[in-house]
């Protein structure tokens, strides 16, 4: 490391680096192909980030292009590196998808930055259309590799790498192996330097993992409920449906839960603004997909909860990854049935996971017990019920609002008043007559 970042590095109150940052720091240093391997919540964007910076010059054109999964993800590591460009005198930029195009292109004709940090979409779409140049590229990094080297991206990052020099430097992160990550050699053509440290590393803190029954979208969203009103708990809810998640965070929004969704197609506006109220304790439940969430390292996250459960170890590693970080201790609440929990069981029966039953009541929640109880249907708290006591008032006035409105409507028309009146008056004079004789 060196002077400046070991400065800053103390100054940060760090003790040593991580497991992944000091196994990879030497074979990057040299400008090796280098695959790292490490859990989640272990140092990996530092893990490149130390030792590449150094090797690029200010005012070089972009010599460092980092690739990432989300728009997120993108943000937060440029965050990252350029509290660490700045101490070098080096800039960096972010090109992402969801944010505006021609800014974009404006900023890398005037700013002109040594590192650029992307998604793959964004990153070729300039290429292509010559508004990026990586002429002097000197090292491409590919994070959450298992991710971006799937089905739907992996044609993407290969034209990217083919339109870097001959001679770049590749660097592959991930919290998980997969299959397409495995045959990173036969796919770009180069010999890589394997560094998987996931046995390794005990960075991570001690994580509880629980099952809470809840069989319906509604007992899920009650349970929610009632772990918004309890102290100092705050969580990353995972989706798979994009449907189930709006639906669910209209409702909870409906019932005053302090709750954002990430995201569908938010603009980048709408994204920052969501992960800095979560991040400052101004949200308490994030309710988000796995794509949108991938990666996201935000300090001593309470919990995550799955709302809809994961179907791959790897999901459920990455999902769970986002909490425990850094020595923290974390929790994890799965929610299903009976069914939900045995798949769940099985999936995880290779791993070091250990599931156990847990419970709510009165805002507490506890481990050990029966997770089909009388608590399955979460009571409502004080709080809730008198939300619901205003919304069933806010009910009772819209329907006498509605009734008066319908009263109003199947009233006689004016002429049809005019009509009575002289049919009454006639009858009138009928009876006067009638009496007077």
């Amino acid at each position: 490391m060196i002077e400046a970042f070991e400065k800053h590095f103390k100054e940060k109150g760090y003790q040593q680096p991580t497991t992944i940052q000091t196994a990879v720091a030497e074979p990057l240093a040299a400008g090796k192909t280098v695959m790292g391997i490490a859990p989640t919540g272990s140092g990996k964007t530092l893990a490149f980030t130390w030792p590449l910076l150094p090797r690029l010059e200010a005012g070089a054109g972009i010599q460092l292009l980092v690739l990432e999964p989300s728009q997120e993800l993108a943000l937060q590591t440029t965050r990252v590196m350029r509290e660490w460009t700045g101490l070098i005198g080096l800039k960096v930029q972010s090109l992402t998808g969801g944010a505006n195009l021609r800014c974009q292109r404006e900023r890398l004709r005037k700013s002109r930055p040594d590192v650029v940090v992307g998604t793959p979409g964004r990153v070729l779409h300039l290429l292509d259309n010559r508004y990026l140049k990586l002429d002097d590229l000197k090292t491409m990094v590919i994070d959450e590799a298992d991710d971006l080297l799937t089905d739907d991206t992996q044609a993407v990052v290969e034209d990217i790498e083919r339109q870097t020099p001959l001679d770049a430097q590749l660097a592959f992160f991930s919290a998980t192996m997969s299959p397409q990550l495995a045959q990173a050699e036969v796919i770009f053509g180069k010999d890589v330097i394997k560094c998987d440290v996931r046995k390794q590393d005990h960075s991570r803190g001690p994580v509880q993992h629980g099952l809470l029954y809840a069989r319906t979208m509604a007992q899920k969203a009650q349970v929610l409920e009632q772990l918004s009103y309890t102290k100092n708990f705050r969580a990353l809810v995972f989706f798979s449906s994009i449907k189930t998640l709006h639906y669910t965070a209209s409702r909870l929004r409906h019932d005053g839960v302090s709750a954002a969704s990430l995201g569908g197609r938010q603009r980048q506006v709408e994204r920052e603004k969501v992960m800095r109220q979560f991040r400052k304790h101004q949200v308490k439940l994030l309710l988000t997909t796995d794509v949108a969430a991938r990666g996201l390292d935000i300090p001593k996250l309470p919990a995550v909860v799955n709302f809809e459960l994961p179907t791959s170890v790897n999901e459920y590693i990455h999902r769970t990854g986002r909490t425990g970080r850094q020595g923290e201790p974390g929790l994890v609440i799965n929610m299903g049935d009976d069914h939900d929990f045995r798949d769940l069981k099985h999936l995880l029966a290779d791993t070091e996971y250990k599931l156990e039953p847990m419970s709510i009541n009165a805002h507490r929640l506890t481990t050990g017990k029966s997770s089909r109880n009388k608590d399955a249907e979460p009571v409502r708290s004080q709080n809730n019920r008198q939300l619901r006591q205003g919304q069933h008032r806010r009910e009772d006035s819209v329907q006498k609002t509605v009734h008066r409105t319908l009263d109003r409507f199947s009233k006689p028309t004016k002429r049809r008043h005019k009509k009575q009146r002289k049919n009454k008056g006639i009858r009138l004079r009928h009876r006067r007559e009638h009496a007077d004789q």
